[in-house]
């Protein structure tokens, strides 16, 4: 059986949880082959992900990090166990495409894309689904568009919806909206085709944010679920990314 690969933060928490996995491999044979096992924070997991996006194996995350919303909890009796028993869970990025003056841009994005302002005045913004227009204009500091594995991150914070992994939709929600005002975004299904157009991109110029990585000046800017790339990530049994979704509902209503 194939020893699984481990891809460790550099930090010396992630190392010394590396080195204890490494001992309980040595010790205990895993029954699963074609895993990769992710040690960090969730930041960590989104750029092992994206630099491994035409694998087909399946990642283990680890936190070492803070909140570790993609990770499992480690423990040096059980993490082998759990390992075993873990179930899939298959999550499809949005690809953003960024057109600029000078030219087009893509990238993906596992939690979201987010539109933000350049500048200290606010961005004007036309969003449509499609050909089908959602707001002709939106004065506010940017837009955000979230998957629903990314629903509970950024999106949450700016009070976005919650989604379900298995909605089958995506969330567009405003920052800061001035005018309209208060608007309160939009929940499309996985199949549109969401386009951002900057309506005064010389005056107030935006730039477009896949996950961590930032394209400036952006004149217009077209995001979809990138439905070909699949990650398939395991989760412990007790602590599945779905349940994870439904606890942070439960802070939304109690807070």
């Amino acid at each position: 059986m194939n020893k699984p690969l481990i891809i460790s933060d550099t930090n010396s928490k992630s190392l010394k949880i590396k080195k204890q996995i490494i001992k309980s491999i040595n010790k205990e044979k895993i029954k699963r082959s074609n895993i990769i096992i992710v040690i960090g924070g969730d930041g960590f997991m989104l750029k092992t992900l994206k630099k491994n996006k035409k694998s087909k194996k399946l990642f283990y995350g680890i936190n070492s990090g803070n909140y570790g919303f993609l990770m499992n909890k480690f423990s040096n009796k059980f993490t082998i166990k759990n390992l075993a028993k873990a179930k899939t869970v298959n999550i499809s990025p949005l690809e953003m495409s960024v057109t600029t003056k000078k030219n087009i841009r893509k990238c993906i994005a596992i939690n979201e894309v987010s539109i933000l302002r350049q500048s200290r005045q606010a961005a004007n913004l036309s969003i449509k689904n499609n050909s089908k227009n959602i707001i002709k204009k939106l004065v506010s500091d940017g837009i955000l568009v979230s998957t629903p594995a990314g629903s509970t991150a950024y999106n949450l914070s700016v009070h976005g919806p919650i989604l379900s992994l298995n909605s089958k939709k995506i969330s567009i929600a405003p920052i800061s909206a001035f005018r309209p005002r208060r608007w309160a975004g939009k929940i499309v299904s996985d199949k549109s085709k969401v386009i951002i157009t900057n309506l005064n991109p010389k005056k107030r110029p935006v730039s477009a944010v896949a996950d961590n990585i930032e394209v400036r000046n952006a004149k217009k800017i077209s995001i979809k679920v990138l439905t070909k790339i699949r990650f398939n990530l395991l989760y412990d049994k007790n602590t599945s990314l779905q349940k994870k979704i439904k606890l942070e509902q439960l802070r939304k209503e109690t807070n």
